[in-house]
């Protein structure tokens, strides 16, 4: 049976005048890989950032299943930023070992989780090694390891894929896949419609600061008659811009109103010099 993890409930967040999310709201149930889809600058990363308690939101609430704020209880979620944020100096293993221990888990707990699904990712030999000289996907997975080695309730991925070659994209998706099977809640961020599409249960996309859409792929192709996801995002942010451009066109034609009413009229060129001469 699933459960609500978290719940997003009316939901803003203001960057002085900038308004980055308004009025969002949505489940996250247990066992399912939810992907946050949009352009760079929707929101999707400040979205995560407020469902991992890195940030306050304006109004409204960000709470796990019993009601507490995400940001009173940070050891139920693995979060991977798309900055790894690894210390150079320690090892692969040191680092998860550190971010461990200040979740309260012991050594044995956490090196038999890490070195599972070090293995998953060709990681295992690399543990020992500093990861000051290893490549973005090493850096990446290490990151990833380091998520899951406490034993995280609930997943967040912010484009987990970026900047990696493609054997390195597939072994992070592989892994991400199993961790569903396995029953584990993830949520992935992500503006690749494929990668979407190939490991998200259920797609919300995001399109300035709005849910613009919320279900699973083939819902979303049904709803706007699709053939792929491409085309689907594409008509669903097309009809959220157009119906801004409208709103935007009625104030202009108001504005134009306004003005034409309260300025006074200048006479023609030539009406001046006819009365001149």
């Amino acid at each position: 049976m699933t459960r609500t993890l978290m719940t997003i409930e009316n939901v803003s967040k203001h960057f002085g005048d900038v308004e980055a999310l308004r009025n969002i709201s949505m489940e996250i149930k247990s066992g399912e890989v939810v992907g946050l889809v949009g352009s760079n600058g929707a929101g999707k990363t400040t979205l995560l950032r407020l469902m991992s308690g890195v940030y306050k939101p304006s109004s409204g609430k960000v709470c796990l299943e019993d009601g507490t704020p995400v940001d009173k209880m940070r050891e139920k979620l693995g979060v991977v930023p798309e900055s790894t944020g690894l210390y150079s100096r320690l090892t692969a293993w040191e680092n998860i070992r550190y971010h461990s221990r200040m979740h309260g888990v012991d050594d044995k707990t956490s090196w038999s989780r890490t070195s599972r699904f070090a293995e998953h990712l060709d990681m295992l030999e690399n543990l020992g090694r500093h990861t000051k000289g290893f490549s973005r996907g090493m850096k990446q997975k290490t990151a990833l390891l380091r998520a899951l080695a406490h034993g995280p309730s609930v997943l967040l991925l912010d484009e987990p894929t970026a900047g990696l070659d493609i054997t390195s994209a597939r072994t992070v998706r592989a892994l991400v896949k199993q961790l569903r099977d396995e029953g584990g809640t993830i949520v992935y961020s992500t503006h690749h419609l494929a990668e979407a599409e190939q490991v998200c249960d259920r797609i919300i996309i995001i399109h300035n600061g709005d849910i613009q859409a919320n279900g699973s792929p083939s819902a979303l192709l049904s709803q706007t008659a699709s053939k792929n996801l491409e085309e689907a995002y594409v008509s669903l942010t097309q009809e959220k811009a157009r119906s801004r451009n409208e709103d935007s066109e009625s104030e202009g034609k108001f504005t134009r109103w306004w003005r034409t009413l309260f300025t006074p009229k200048i006479p023609k060129l030539e009406s001046v010099v006819d009365d001149d001469e």
